[in-house]
């Protein structure tokens, strides 16, 4: 009897209303809340630095706000007179009113607190995150809630509704890297989600007030060995670890995409659309089950999970060596399948153990907000531990296998929960065994691959390789740097035999009569530093590097190992933006940037007006602002907008607020008394030697742009009156 009376229930709620209206709208609330994470995270990083400790912040502080956001969404579904559709309306009506000013809360706070301690900065990122955060995660329970009373199956509610909201995110991502950020900057993107909460909000409501809200089921006369299969509390330990698993997994994907790609904006962006395209269709295709397959068989609900986990994550493992393989036969962008393929199948995975865990009757919204938190805590455990901890101290590799490991240990547990025969469970050990011990082959060469890609030739291999949680540094055997897969220098000193552009550093011999002082922004190779250290006008030299993983390959160079070692050098691992805020008094005589690619992500916030109007303060009377504008007209021209005073020096450009010029006899004259670890740069009584200093110092002569001379500002002037200002919030060409 009771059987036939929660078929009935099912059947009546099912066909009592159609519920393509409320997925349109969840599929709209999934949409700005992406183009917040994307924007707020960016702007974060303005502030407190792009350095590991803020990332790993940052985000994982994300992923807790929405986890308690789901809890109180649980809690608030729970209540006796709720209408859930009424609640959801006024939380996107509440994100809304708090995004439309969102940009303005975090500059000001951020202003007042940005250089201070990890714990500091951490405390409050997550006090101008809660808020936002606790609402965005709210929204789930409450309409798993509402449509649970509809439709009486929690797999299916909670399949249609995390896919159609995970889509919309996965939209929104699209929209960010192929046209929102590089179209309207961060300010008018945020304008376009909040305006979109708007919308949901007051559509969702009006919705409410015209149609009845089915009433809360009474807890079903079901035996609860039909209405849930496995213990609550399995459900939640499996949920969180699931999400850990995806999570680490992104993380090292990101790692891998930012490589192959140089570090482009739009591929993190793309990697995020795709891995919530695959997450959204996995959720989907886990409603058409629920919906005509698993609606009353519960432990085939278990097999089918144990089955996707253990393909995710084996999906997942390879999805590395298939990119490297991949990309030096073809450009990376169509690899994106890979994840999205790994993703669908991880996916797949949490709504089918909600309905295995939660039963249809009353409090499913709640249920599931705890089910939902355990997933998100495991999400955010994952983004801090492996991204964090464990890429510090294992290779991608090996933190690869672990988390494969982990995969079959969940993959374990749920077929033993649902009574597999042993030959699955047999033939998933064997796969998992076989991929643990192949690993080391699989791996081989990953790296070299990604930065060669057609140009690869067969057991290529790197003379250092470093992975830490700041990235990867790769040295080619000629001692060719590469950090995070472009080119940042090489370990040379040599003006002779110059062979990166090392001229440019004894520039400023030429440019400033007494450097005593000196900030350098970004370590590499160390040659650069090598070369201001020798100056013999330079007394004290501060360098601000956001990766340690340099210092141990300068120690194995012979032109540059004396520097860590030099007593007027002090390195400081931080990001240089966040250094310089929370070292205000702090001036200096000349500071030099070795600035990356203009294009790569987070690369203006060394580039900016407003970056450049933070150097300003930091220089003495007569001080230079001396950075690589990687041939950026952009670049150039912001720098003429902040200083009064500027000089082009082949792609570095100096600023200042005073006077100055690259002097050719000044500069010729440090140049011949210049010594590196005793040895002089130039030995006259060499003809070759004699001819190379003449063309080095032919650079202090203008020469028409591109160059590589110098070039002054009334030329420049001319040459650069249209060209647009790079700013924190149009990102310069980033997202181009």
């Amino acid at each position: 009897m009771a059987t036939v009376e929660l078929a009935s229930v099912r059947k009546s709620r099912g066909a009592s209303k159609d519920l393509s209206f409320y997925y349109l709208l969840f599929f709209l609330s999934g949409f700005p809340a992406l183009l917040y994470q994307i924007v707020w995270q960016r702007a974060l990083f303005t502030l407190y630095g792009v350095n590991v400790e803020s990332v790993t912040m940052i985000v994982t502080v994300f992923m807790l706000g929405l986890g308690l956001g789901s809890l109180l969404g649980g809690r608030i579904s729970s209540l006796p007179k709720i209408r859930p559709l009424v609640a959801f309306g006024a939380i996107e009506i509440s994100i809304g009113l708090f995004g439309s000013v969102s940009l303005w809360i975090f500059h000001r706070v951020g202003a007042l607190t940005a250089g201070h301690s990890t714990v500091v900065t951490g405390t409050v990122a997550f006090g101008l995150l809660l808020i936002p955060t606790l609402l965005m995660g709210s929204t789930l329970p409450l309409l798993v809630e509402h449509v649970v009373r509809t439709t009486g199956s929690v797999g299916e509610s909670v399949g249609s509704l995390y896919s159609v909201n995970t889509f919309g995110s996965a939209v929104a991502c699209f929209a960010a890297a192929l046209f929102l950020m590089r179209v309207l900057g961060e300010a008018s993107t945020v304008t376009v989600a909040y305006c979109s909460n708007l919308t949901v909000g007051t559509i969702a409501i009006v919705l409410a007030a015209r149609h009845r809200i089915p009433e809360r089921p009474d807890a079903l006369s079901e035996p609860e060995d039909i209405l849930q299969i496995i213990p609550f509390w399995i459900g939640l330990l499996l949920a969180g670890i699931i999400g850990f698993i995806a999570l680490a997994y992104e993380i090292i994907w990101y790692r891998l995409y930012s490589f192959v790609s140089g570090g482009k904006a739009q591929s993190f962006a793309m990697l995020l659309a795709f891995y919530l395209l695959g997450i959204a269709y996995g959720s989907m295709a886990v409603r058409d089950a629920c919906r005509k397959k698993l609606s009353h068989d519960l432990r085939r609900t278990l097999s089918a999970g144990s089955i996707v986990v253990l393909l995710g994550t084996i999906a997942a493992f390879l999805l590395g060596p298939a990119l490297a393989r991949a990309t030096v036969h073809l450009p990376y962008e169509p690899t994106f399948v890979f994840v999205f393929i790994a993703a669908a199948l991880l996916g797949s995975s949490f709504p089918l153990l909600a309905h295995a865990a939660i039963g249809p009757g009353r409090g499913a919204g709640r249920s599931i907000s705890y089910l939902y938190l355990s997933n998100i805590i495991g999400s955010a455990l994952g983004s801090f531990l492996v991204g964090f901890v464990l890429l510090n101290f294992w290779s991608t590799r090996a933190t690869s296998t672990f988390l494969l490991c982990l995969g079959f240990a969940v993959f374990l547990a749920l077929a033993f929960l649902s009574k597999d025969s042993s030959n699955l469970i047999v033939a998933g050990g064997c796969a998992c065994l076989v991929l643990t011990l192949s690993s080391g082959a699989l791996y081989s060469g990953m790296y070299e691959r990604l930065l060669a890609k057609s140009d690869y030739v067969a057991q290529q291999q790197f003379a250092d390789l470093i992975e830490n949680r700041s990235g990867e540094i790769a040295v080619q055997q000629d001692g060719t740097v590469f950090g995070g897969g472009v080119y940042d220098g090489r370990f040379n000193t040599d003006l002779v035999e110059d062979s990166n552009g090392i001229f440019r550093a004894f520039a400023i011999a030429g440019m400033h009569s007494a450097p005593s002082d000196v900030l350098i922004v970004g370590l590499s190779s160390g040659s650069w530093a090598q070369v201001v250290a020798s100056n013999p006008a330079v007394k004290d030299i501060t360098i601000v590097e956001i990766n340690p993983g340099y210092l141990p390959l300068i120690e194995k160079h012979k032109q540059v190992e004396s520097l860590l070692r030099n007593p007027k050098v002090h390195i400081v691992i931080d990001d240089g933006r966040r250094w310089l805020v929370s070292h205000p008094d702090r001036k200096f005589d000349f500071i030099l940037m070795n600035t990356t690619y203009h294009w790569r992500a987070n690369a203006s916030n060394l580039l900016s007006r407003e970056f450049l109007g933070l150097i300003r303060p930091h220089l003495k009377s007569g001080g230079i602002e001396y950075y690589n504008t990687t041939w950026s007209e952009e670049a150039m021209a912001t720098g003429m907008s902040v200083f009064p005073y500027s000089l082009r020096v082949a792609n570095f450009i100096a600023l200042s607020d005073s006077p100055f010029t690259l002097d050719k006899e000044r500069w010729r004259r440090a140049l011949t008394n210049y010594t590196i670890d005793g040895n002089p740069v130039f030995d006259l009584s060499i003809s070759l030697h004699q001819k190379r200093l003449e063309q080095v110092l032919n650079v202090a002569d203008e020469l028409p742009y591109p160059r590589g001379g110098s070039e002054s500002r009334s030329h420049m002037v001319k040459r650069l009156s249209d060209t647009p200002i790079i700013t924190d919030d149009n990102m310069g060409v980033e997202w181009q």
